[in-house]
């Protein structure tokens, strides 16, 4: 069984949190640990979810 893809819009919402957190100093394993898990755990996966973006 093959396991949940995300959405054009999911990824890119995620690449952009990666970017912000290699930013503030995470190495890219650990930012892209949290910006998996805090995009897959909230309830709201759409385009509108500002609050899922991590900003500077």
């Amino acid at each position: 069984m093959a396991g949940k893809r995300d959405k054009p819009e999911e990824i890119v919402l995620k690449l952009r949190q990666v970017e912000v957190l290699q930013g503030q100093g995470n190495s890219i394993a650990d930012a892209v640990r949290q910006a998996d898990h805090a995009l897959t755990f909230t309830p709201d996966h759409s385009m509108g979810a500002a609050h899922n973006v991590v900003t500077s």
